[in-house]
């Protein structure tokens, strides 16, 4: 213990410190699935992975634009000749065919109603890389971010893990389905000054994460007005922005911002308004790490520009996606037929879980569900959630992230994904719960007969067991999604 300890304090604070946010559930439930993964032939009876977000509905189309279109690569026979020109040094503003053609594909993302500068797109490596390069550009340590609940985990790592700022929660409750209001926002901002808290701005997801919700025009005006009376910045996360499969269709900020400017009884300083996007979601491109920083002010532009040389994008995938997005006739087929996709499996899903009395909040966008669940918690506490959490990964072998990893105030809520696996996959995990709402109803009678206490769960080991995986030789012999980056965790065992 004394060399370990000695060795720890070789380390700088940022190392050596718990912020980073991996001790969240969230990401515990990644590494029980990294323990024990699902796969239909090898591991029939392993974790199903719904918490991760992840799009695999549509590489078909790209595959398949892929083998037409060659000349997009520089590893080809027909592509080779541009490899001198690829792979030597190129400026970290970013190849202008690529900055061009990401400028046209989010113009095109947000219905074609709103133009983009690409001289104002600033490279970054994923959305983390370019969310935490705008901190830096926009605050210093201890100063603080309004950011509504229930929020994306992750914020907590790739937002505050090395800039040192602060996330204030608005507190939004389901009484209204999870929507910001005037009020939450002057109260978390007033809570914020009484506690000597410098806010430098306010960060919305739109469309959100977790709640699969897209914000509406008046409530992104609230938002303007609010941040240009406390002159602050509004940083906008529009990931999934053509991620939307229903209606209503989604709106931009960018969009309002150009609106509300044109009306002179507006008073706007769009040099506070930012916007971060990528190519994860609405392409299905993760790997890629393709981040976008979005800005309307100059010297964050300028900045950015400096700080993006730690995480450029190689030139190799500058050059396939500026073919690619510079194919309009293609992009259009895509998110159409994505979108369509979409709607189809989230249909499925949420259906399916309406046949077991589960109900989830509605939605229009993004890849995954908001999953109510709170009748099966015994009493509503966070610890009664985190019960039920434990029991459905190690029990019914589904990661699916609660609600209080969110930050959510209300406990039973949990973010189930739908995109990440084959049709196969979803039933099988939709006849897991199946038999889990089954087995607890009839637990319930038990008790209930019997006028005593029982826990409903200690026997559902043997249910799953002998009931659940007749489907999976049905199934194709391919995993649904990667394992995750993070080392084995001892707070969660899921078992076999």
């Amino acid at each position: 213990m004394v060399i370990l300890r000695e060795k720890k304090s070789l380390l700088s604070k940022i190392a050596t410190s718990d912020q980073h946010g991996e001790n969240s559930p969230y990401f515990d439930g990644w590494k029980a699935y990294d323990q024990d993964p699902f796969h239909p032939t090898q591991n029939p009876h392993g974790v199903i992975q719904m918490g991760l977000a992840e799009n695999q509905l549509s590489h078909d189309l790209i595959e398949r634009w892929i083998v037409e279109n060659p000349k997009s690569s520089i590893c080809t026979d027909v592509g080779v000749d541009l490899f001198k020109d690829i792979a030597n040094f190129q400026d970290y503003h970013g190849m202008p065919e690529f900055r061009e053609a990401i400028a046209k594909f989010m113009g095109k993302a947000r219905g074609d109603r709103v133009r983009f500068d690409p001289d104002r797109i600033v490279m970054g490596g994923g959305a983390t890389g370019a969310s935490e390069s705008l901190m830096f550009c926009l605050a210093d340590p201890g100063d603080g971010f309004l950011v509504p609940t229930p929020y994306y985990p992750a914020f907590d790592r790739d937002l505050r893990w090395r800039t040192g700022i602060q996330l204030i929660p608005i507190v939004c409750k389901s009484s209204n389905d999870f929507k910001i209001t005037k009020q939450a926002l002057e109260s978390a901002y007033d809570n914020a000054i009484k506690s000597n808290i410098k806010i430098k701005g306010l960060i919305i997801a739109n469309p959100s994460n977790p709640l699969g919700t897209t914000m509406d025009r008046e409530t992104l005006k609230t938002l303007i007005k609010f941040i240009n009376d406390k002159d602050i910045h509004l940083v906008c996360d529009e990931i999934y922005a053509a991620t939307v499969f229903n209606t209503p269709d989604f709106i931009s900020i960018s969009e309002v911002l150009q609106e509300m400017e044109q009306d002179p009884m507006n008073r706007i300083n769009p040099e506070l308004v930012h916007i971060i996007y990528s190519l994860s979601k609405d392409m299905g491109l993760p790997g890629f790490r393709v981040g976008i920083l979005y800005s309307y002010n100059d010297g964050v532009v300028s900045s950015a520009r400096k700080m993006s040389s730690f995480g450029l994008i190689s030139t190799q995938t500058q050059h396939f996606l500026a073919s690619i997005l510079s194919d309009e006739v293609f992009v259009e087929s895509f998110l159409i037929e994505n979108s369509r996709r979409l709607a189809k499996r989230h249909k499925v899903f949420t259906q399916g879980l309406e046949e077991d009395g589960i109900t989830c909040l509605a939605s229009n966008a993004a890849l995954y569900v908001w999953m109510d669940l709170r009748r099966l918690l015994k009493k509503p506490t966070f610890d009664e959630e985190m019960r039920l959490w434990r029991l459905i990964i190690n029990e019914v072998k589904l990661n699916v992230s609660p609600g209080s990893s969110f930050h959510c105030v209300e406990p039973g809520w949990f973010r189930v994904c739908f995109a990440n696996m084959d049709e196969q996959t979803v039933q099988i995990a939709l006849n897991r719960i199946h038999i889990f709402v089954k087995k607890g109803k009839e637990n319930e009678t038990t008790t209930t007969k019997n006028k005593r206490s029982r826990p409903w769960s200690k026997d559902l080991r043997l249910s799953f067991s002998s009931r659940l995986y007749d489907e999976t030789t049905m199934m194709s012999p391919r995993i649904m999604s990667p394992h995750s980056p993070f080392a084995h965790s001892p707070l969660v065992q899921a078992r076999t």
